[in-house]
């Protein structure tokens, strides 16, 4: 099979707006994806983790669906996620959601019960023999605590149903490993937003982005760039969201994005508990670097 296109490039990971009654702010979603879509982003992520996933409920996740794929007035391909540490709750999840208009799900490694990494390719076959629509895989140890070791990614991609795996591991050793090791048609997608050009010039083949909320111009020019092997110039942006990158991840994601999206006047900065607004210290800082990088 051919590398699916539609997910080569940036994959805006959506952040979800709240109001000040911590209700779905829709007008501010129709902002965000007109902004994105705008900014020339190749596709849109539903309800991953910058979306506040963990907090927002089963019904409001299907609505946010819906009123994206209404709204998603450039037709771009649509990711959403659909992910646990219950294998059975997401296999009713994935039976019970109208997946028309989507056009692959993102899955979590499961979280907390620390499966074994036989376990884990347990899971992910049901999920993927379960799907209507393909499945890309998210290994984010920094959240699941358990890393999916290269061993256990080349053994999912076999799986026709398995199409790719968003990395937010870090490990720029693993990630020249599954470059060397993966199938030609199987998508490499960063993670980690400040590892993109370094990611593409071993194989990888784009990145599914927070800083695309709020960026998504200037982070689809550096991703590109660097597909396209302009790497001079990949580097450059890649340099000038280096401070940036770090500064969104302070107080944790996505209350950092959040803020320069409030600062843009796209949504507020709200987010649900146990998550707090950003600091008046961390807003000045990300406002500052924004100004300094020419993003305002």
């Amino acid at each position: 099979m051919p590398l699916d296109q539609r997910f080569k490039g940036v994959g805006a990971a959506l952040i979800t707006p709240f109001d000040q009654q911590n209700e779905i702010d829709y007008a501010g979603l129709k902002r965000l994806i007109d902004l994105v879509s705008e900014g020339g982003s190749d596709y849109l992520v539903v309800q991953g983790t910058t979306g506040e996933s963990p907090t927002v409920s089963s019904e409001e996740k299907r609505e946010i669906l819906a009123f994206t794929i209404k709204n998603n007035y450039k037709s771009l391909p649509i990711v959403y996620g659909i992910g646990g540490n219950d294998t059975k709750s997401v296999l009713d999840c994935i039976r019970d959601t109208d997946l028309t208009g989507v056009d692959a799900i993102l899955s979590v490694c499961p979280y907390y019960n620390k499966p074994t990494q036989d376990g884990i390719i347990a899971h992910f076959n049901a999920i993927a023999d379960a799907s209507p629509v393909p499945v890309l895989l998210y290994n984010v140890p920094g959240r699941t605590v358990i890393n999916m070791k290269a061993d256990t990614i080349v053994k999912l991609s076999a799986h026709p149903n398995i199409i790719g795996i968003k990395d937010a591991g870090g490990s720029i050793e693993q990630s020249m490993e599954l470059a060397s090791r993966v199938p030609d048609d199987f998508l490499l997608l960063s993670g980690d937003d400040n590892l993109v050009t370094t990611m593409i010039s071993v194989g990888w083949h784009g990145v599914i982005s927070v800083i695309a909320n709020a960026f998504p111009k200037e982070f689809g020019e550096l991703t590109w760039h660097a597909l396209e092997g302009r790497f001079k110039e990949a580097a450059r942006l890649q340099l000038a969201f280096l401070e940036f990158d770090t500064l969104l991840y302070i107080e944790s994601n996505p209350v950092g994005i959040k803020k320069c999206l409030e600062i843009k006047g796209i949504c507020s900065s709200d987010v649900r508990l146990p998550l707090l607004r950003a600091s008046q210290e961390l807003g000045e800082k990300l406002e500052k670097a924004m100004i300094r990088e020419g993003f305002i």
